[in-house]
Order: C-alpha cells, then sequence, then structure tokens
C-alpha cells in the first residue's frame, strides 16, 4: 500500500508541475500554488451505522485515510462560482473492532465470508495482544459540485460542496500481533475478502479553504455482501475528518 501511494504522489507530482508550466506563472514563495487542480489528503474516523451492538468500534483505532486528485471545470459561466470537480485516488479504511475482537473467515460459510471472534478464542486465552486491525482499501472515483463564494477568485475563495464517489475493493486484509509463552512473538497478516462487497458508493460534502477543509462520506450500499459479514450484518459505513489540499 505505502509503494502504491507513493508512485501515486510522484505521478501527480509531475503530472502538475509540467501542467503549471504549460498554463499557469508560478506563485511566489510562501503562497499556495495556483494550479488549476487539487490533491487532497484527507483525514478521519470510520462508524458502521445500522450495526449489531457486537459490531462496535474503537473510535480512534478505526481511521481513514484518502488521497484524490480532482479538476476543477468551471459550469454556468465563467463567473457562476460553480466548478464540478471530477477526479480519482485511493481511499484506506481500518477498523478496530472493541473487545480484541477481528473478523475470520466463517467455518459455515466459507470463502467471501466473514464472522467476529475474539483473538482469544482463536489463538489461546494466555496471549498478550499487540495489534489487531482490520483494512479495506479502494480505488476511488470522487465528483463533486462546488460553490466558491468569492466568484472573482476561486483559488481563495471559501467553498462548499456536495458530491458522490464510486470504489472498487482491491484488498481488504486483517493484521494482527500477538506473543504468548509457548509461540512466542506472532505477526499473521491475512489477506482475503471477508464478505465485503466489491464496490461501494455514497455521497459526500465538504466546506473549507482551498488548501482545509472538512468532510463527511455516506456511503448507500451494505459494507458486506448481503448475508455473508458477521452476524448476517446490513452495516454501512460512515466516515468524517478534516483534509488539506497540496495544490
Amino acid at each position: 500500500m505505502k509503494k502504491l501511494l507513493t508512485i501515486a504522489l510522484i505521478s501527480l507530482s509531475f503530472l502538475a508541475k509540467a501542467q503549471e508550466t504549460e498554463t499557469k506563472p508560478k506563485t511566489p514563495i510562501g503562497g499556495r500554488p495556483n494550479i488549476p487542480n487539487d490533491l487532497n489528503i484527507e483525514f478521519g474516523f470510520n462508524q458502521l451505522t445500522n450495526r449489531p451492538a457486537d459490531l462496535s468500534l474503537n473510535f480512534f483505532g478505526s481511521r481513514s485515510f484518502h488521497v484524490y486528485y480532482q479538476v476543477p471545470i468551471k459550469i454556468f459561466g465563467e463567473k457562476s462560482g460553480f466548478t464540478v470537480n471530477p477526479g480519482f485516488g485511493i481511499g484506506s479504511e481500518k477498523f478496530s473492532f472493541q473487545d480484541d475482537k477481528n473478523l475470520f473467515r466463517s467455518a459455515t460459510l466459507g470463502p467471501e465470508s466473514s464472522e467476529l471472534k475474539t483473538l482469544k478464542s482463536v489463538y489461546g486465552n494466555t496471549i498478550t495482544i499487540s495489534k489487531n486491525t482490520f483494512a479495506a482499501n479502494y480505488f476511488e472515483v470522487p465528483v463533486d459540485l462546488v460553490y466558491h463564494f468569492n466568484k472573482n477568485s476561486y483559488s481563495k475563495s471559501f467553498r462548499v460542496s456536495v458530491g458522490g464517489k464510486i470504489g472498487y475493493l482491491y484488498d481488504a486484509h486483517t493484521k494482527i500481533g500477538y506473543e504468548s509463552a509457548t509461540a512466542g512473538e506472532v505477526k499473521i497478516k491475512s489477506s482475503e475478502n471477508f464478505g465485503l462487497e466489491k464496490l461501494r458508493y455514497g455521497v459526500s460534502v465538504k466546506a473549507g479553504s482551498p488548501g482545509f477543509y472538512l468532510w463527511s462520506n455516506i456511503y448507500l450500499n451494505g459494507m458486506w455482501q448481503a448475508e455473508r459479514g458477521p452476524f448476517g450484518t446490513e452495516a454501512s459505513q460512515v466516515n468524517f475528518g478534516i483534509a488539506v489540499s497540496l495544490f
């Protein structure tokens, strides 16, 4: 994941630099580059809605990290205040379940399924747990309708937006670390589908300045395939947080 993110950031940096040379003069040192696109990095937290009580999450351990490259396109006239911002990027979601639980393949449903178990019920009651997370990573295509309050200078304007996004799951895995007297230090990474839906789609809202904004996503479909997740859940994901725009 880290290698993929590094390659994406380097590629986007070269693309933006080339576009800046062709279309815009450079901004003096100390100012935000006036490039007609945005590289946004979002940090936030995940929650599940419509879930059973046993599927509750640890708040601070359930984090979001998104990187999106979006291009604003003016609509309704040169100074209407409106742009539509299509783009692409990566969404990385981590979930930390309460009571030292995590996802494991369902013994009854087999592949493309999951059930929630405590780590001690799987690896023994005497273990000391050092790491316990579940992650789902998506390729995503966001599209936002943005209103800029300063119609004379979009690059200096407070803005609000509403939009949508669709994502394709390319990786899901658990990471578990524990130590015991008999096994010593153990680290386990298990990569499989866990019954997750391949596609996710939702609506997003954002508000802020060109360099900083608040955001929230509400996903409209269930996180797991029907009857393939823990407790047959129909839980959906929501997340929210802050973001910075690099250019």
